[in-house]
């Protein structure tokens, strides 16, 4: 069996015992055919627990028989012993437990995966028990006394009670481990038999093209299954089409639904121009409106497809000029059976301050193109649509000074669009948190093995943040956060804080 196998098997033998399916826990670890000292703990802790005595002794020996120096596998061979009312071997392991404490008052075993510490002082308690089965009272009476010397805790007031007992020549109970306290296997390991995605899913946090779900890579072109010809075709784009074509001389971005994107270089065929400087055009099969300041006719001969056959070592030639700017509010054109309706305005021109290129800090950055001085319910719709998020649930704010941002609201949304620069403005988009998270109430104890458990005592209340897999929840418990067995708290008595 593999390791990993093993790791498996003994973190599933594990939950079950958690969940009080002994039976179950125990057949589980039993398969397992590579076993550790710590596994066969466990085996000898459920079999204790189901009052299988020789079975339990067994267990309890392969264990000091893989680890020599477990002093809680002595500790609780001692304790099978004594139900077994063998005291004189049972006083022998207690004795063994106490002196592979080493001097020390206690063994803190959370590091190994089992939430206990062992006190030398509750050793002592039972090697006094232990004697004073035996008949052995003085030296029962000098045990509880080192005992009360090494006690540390006010939880160890069974100390002064035992004494009281041996002076009167009377027995009390042994000290034994709490049921269902098991050996773990380590976190890390349990957590690498889950498997992860590390890539996820692609998407798209920015773009200047709305609504736009490309996820940045350009596309897969076809490709040549010939060879490589020696000549460049004629594109395509030059066959002959209605209307007349013009080659794009600077970018244009549509804003409306109307208008049609181009870039530097494209070949668009007119349909119509209208006197307002818009003209209707066909590109790759869409047709829309661009302005006409932004074409130049092409003329399309034999000659010019021979000149594009031809080599060009020429240098291109550097970029134009800045742009013109967009022509005014569009009137409508004569129909025409070969082109879209077109508007037209009185304005020649569009100041280009207008418009602001509106950056949206969110938990990435997304950037609308919009016009200047809308509405603040207008602005909140358009992010809400953006980052697909409800309205009632954003907050808006703004940096009104360097170190210092102020919520955004109807009143203040005229000095916002005042204080934009360039036609570029910036705000911060946060998230109200509006989950009723449930909180459960702790049934037991919980010590904490790792920085990231949560610590609780029973009845605690804690309130549950999320749930990591089918043993483990996250939650939050006297204001720490950590996760926690699943096992632990009354899911019975789950309510809702509103």
């Amino acid at each position: 069996m593999s390791f990993v196998n093993t790791i498996r098997q003994w973190d599933e033998g594990v939950a079950f015992a958690d969940t009080r399916d002994w039976a179950t826990a125990l057949r589980v670890l039993l398969d397992i055919e590579e076993m550790n000292s710590k596994i066969y703990f466990n085996i000898g802790c459920i079999r204790l627990i189901n009052k299988e005595l020789d079975d339990a002794e067994k267990a309890f020996d392969n264990s000091i028989c893989k680890d020599e120096h477990l002093a809680v596998a002595f500790f609780q061979r001692g304790i099978t012993f004594y139900k077994k009312l063998k005291f004189e071997e049972s006083l022998g392991d207690f004795q063994k437990t106490f002196t592979e404490l080493r001097g020390n008052q206690l063994i803190d075993y959370n590091p190994l995966g089992l939430r206990y510490k062992l006190y030398a002082c509750e050793v002592l308690h039972n090697i006094a028990l232990a004697q004073a089965q035996l008949g052995q009272w003085e030296k029962a009476q000098e045990s509880l006394l080192t005992a009360l010397s090494l006690k540390t805790e006010s939880k160890h007031g069974h100390i002064d009670k035992a004494l009281e007992s041996v002076l009167k020549q009377k027995l009390f109970e042994p000290v034994e481990i709490r049921a269902g306290v098991l050996f773990r296997p380590n976190k890390n390991y349990v957590a690498e038999l889950e498997k992860k995605d590390y890539l996820g899913k692609a998407k798209v946090v920015a773009s200047i093209i709305p609504e736009d779900d490309f996820s940045g890579f350009a596309p897969l072109q076809p490709q040549v299954e010939e060879e490589v010809p020696t000549k460049q075709k004629i594109p395509e784009v030059l066959r002959a089409l209605e209307g007349e074509p013009h080659s794009v001389l600077y970018e244009f971005i549509a804003e409306t639904a109307e208008e049609l994107t181009v870039l530097p270089g494209n070949i668009v065929f007119v349909l119509q121009k209208g006197a307002d400087n818009w003209a209707s055009v066909i590109f790759n099969g869409k047709t829309g409106l661009v302005p006409y300041n932004f074409l130049e006719p092409v003329e399309i001969t034999l000659s010019s497809k021979q000149e594009l056959e031809a080599p060009n070592n020429d240098i291109p030639a550097p970029p134009r000029g800045k742009p013109p700017s967009r022509p005014g509010n569009r009137a409508a054109l004569e129909p025409s059976p070969k082109a879209n309706a077109v508007k037209t305005s009185d304005e020649d021109d569009m100041i280009e301050s207008q418009m602001c290129i509106l950056k949206v800090q969110f938990g990435y950055t997304v950037a609308i193109h919009t016009a200047m001085g809308l509405s603040y319910s207008t602005v909140l719709d358009r992010i809400s649509k953006k980052l697909n998020l409800p309205l009632d649930t954003i907050i808006l704010s703004y940096k009104k000074t360097a170190s210092h941002r102020v919520n955004v609201d109807e009143l203040e949304m005229d000095n916002i669009w005042r204080s934009a620069q360039n036609g570029r403005l910036t705000l911060w988009c946060d998230v109200k948190d509006k989950e009723n998270r449930p909180f459960f109430v702790a049934r037991h104890t919980y010590e904490a093995t790792q920085p990231e458990d949560l610590e609780f005592c029973q009845g605690d209340v804690i309130t549950v943040l999320s749930k990591v897999n089918e043993q483990w929840l996250e939650g939050q418990c006297k204001g720490k956060v950590g996760i926690f067995p699943a096992c632990f708290v009354d899911q019975s008595m789950s309510q809702q804080r509103n």
